[in-house]
């Protein structure tokens, strides 16, 4: 995959990371490499462990068993971070009120944070709706405002986990849209999907998992178009019927 950049806490490194729950292994001896500025999306069947993968990456799970690590010093301290989940958790206030909420969470007040609110809100088409209740805006306007959360912390790593699973096509573009924007500022973005065309249309870099697995990790293009599992051709194979 070529020579891995390191910037800022990055990149996040698992090694031999396992997940115990009860009696289950629910992730098996985890290899994964997060490059820096990267599009990684992790892919794979229900019940595969993207979900819990991308928590552990984030911090909110720790391992069972394994490291992880974040930069060339393998530091225990993770980079600036956010992430979005698929139903996103909205606050009893106004979208700009959750928005002030995530920043006075990091630290931030006064006139920095209503400049960021302000940034934040105009970033994804919300400004419009700065005083309206969170909980009354469509689903597409929700996952925006969480993306805006995210934007007005302005992330190192922006992690998402099936943030357009529930959307329609043009709530769907919106937000693709608004993660492209990301990416183009320098975020660099792991997320999950069960969108095969969206994964395509976006990726980079490819993690397939099965059963708890990583079965391979490679570049987009690579994955697509000549998977190196039987797994990952079996998967890809099953799209096309």
């Amino acid at each position: 995959m070529g020579d891995v950049e390191t910037v800022a806490g990055l990149p996040i490194i698992a090694t031999g990371v396992d997940v115990v729950r009860g009696d289950t292994r629910v992730l098996k001896d985890i290899d994964v490499v997060i490059e820096a500025r990267r599009r990684t999306f992790i892919l794979g069947p229900n019940g595969a462990g993207k979900s819990m993968l991308l928590r552990v990456l984030h911090g909110l799970i720790d391992p069972t068993r394994g490291v992880l690590a974040w930069g060339d010093n393998r530091a225990t301290r993770p980079p600036n971070q956010a992430m979005v989940f698929q139903r996103p958790v909205l606050l009893r206030r106004s979208a700009a009120a959750n928005v002030r909420h995530a920043l006075a969470l990091a630290g931030i007040r006064g006139d920095a944070a209503r400049l960021r609110v302000h940034g934040a809100l105009a970033s994804v088409g919300l400004t419009h709706a700065g005083n309206r209740p969170a909980r009354v805006l469509s689903g597409g306007e929700q996952q925006r405002l969480a993306l805006a959360r995210a934007w007005a912390l302005d992330p190192d790593v922006l992690f998402l986990d099936e943030p357009t699973a529930s959307l329609d096509p043009a709530a769907t573009r919106a937000v693709e849209d608004i993660v492209a924007d990301f990416h183009a500022r320098g975020t660099t973005i792991v997320m999950t999907t069960h969108s095969l065309p969206q994964a395509r249309r976006l990726a980079d870099t490819i993690v397939f998992m099965s059963e708890g697995r990583v079965v391979e990790q490679t570049e987009a293009g690579v994955f697509f178009n000549q998977p190196r599992s039987s797994e990952g051709g079996a998967f890809l194979e099953g799209e096309r019927w």
